[in-house]
C-alpha cells in the first residue's frame, strides 16, 4: 500500500506552480462576513493580477478609504488529482492593490489578463506577496 506524504513547499516550488496563472481563490471580509470569489488570474512581475467589474465588490469591500493603505487579503491555488489522492495547494497573503493609475493599467492590460465572464471588467488588482506557503501530497511506493 503507497505511503501519503505532505511536503511543504518552498518559495520557489510555489511560485513555480503559480506561474503558468489559471483559476484562484480571493479570500478576504467583506461586508457579508468572510468571502471567497474564484478568479481566473495571470502572475505578473511577481504579483498576482485579476481583472473585476469596476463596482463590485472587490472595489467596493477593499478600499479602505486612505490614500495608500490597502487591505490584506489571501489568495489560494490549488491542483488535484482525485483519482490518485495527490495535489498540491498554494496560499499568497498580501495587500491588495486596485491599480487605478494610468501606467498601472497599460502594465495591467499588456500582461494578457482576460476575464472568463462576459460584462465589464477594466477594475484590475494585483496581490504582492507579503507571505507565499505552500504544501503538496503524494504518495510513495511503500518500502
Amino acid at each position: 500500500m503507497p505511503d501519503t506524504k505532505l511536503e511543504i513547499l518552498d518559495e520557489d516550488e510555489c511560485t513555480r506552480l503559480i506561474g503558468p496563472g489559471g483559476i484562484g481563490r480571493l479570500v478576504f471580509a467583506g461586508r457579508f462576513d468572510l468571502t471567497v470569489l474564484p478568479v481566473n488570474y495571470v502572475f505578473h512581475d511577481g504579483a498576482i493580477l485579476f481583472r473585476t467589474a469596476q463596482a463590485g465588490s472587490t472595489d467596493e469591500d477593499l478600499r479602505t478609504g486612505i490614500e495608500h493603505a490597502e487591505f490584506r487579503v489571501a489568495f489560494e491555488v490549488d491542483d488535484f488529482d482525485t483519482e490518485a489522492r495527490e495535489g498540491w495547494s498554494v496560499l499568497i497573503q498580501g495587500p491588495a492593490h486596485h491599480l487605478d493609475d494610468p501606467g498601472e493599467r497599460d502594465d495591467a492590460l499588456a500582461a494578457g489578463v482576460q476575464p472568463w465572464p462576459g460584462g465589464d471588467r477594466e477594475h484590475f488588482i494585483s496581490i504582492t506577496p507579503a507571505r507565499i506557503t505552500g504544501r503538496r501530497l503524494r504518495h510513495e511506493p511503500a518500502a
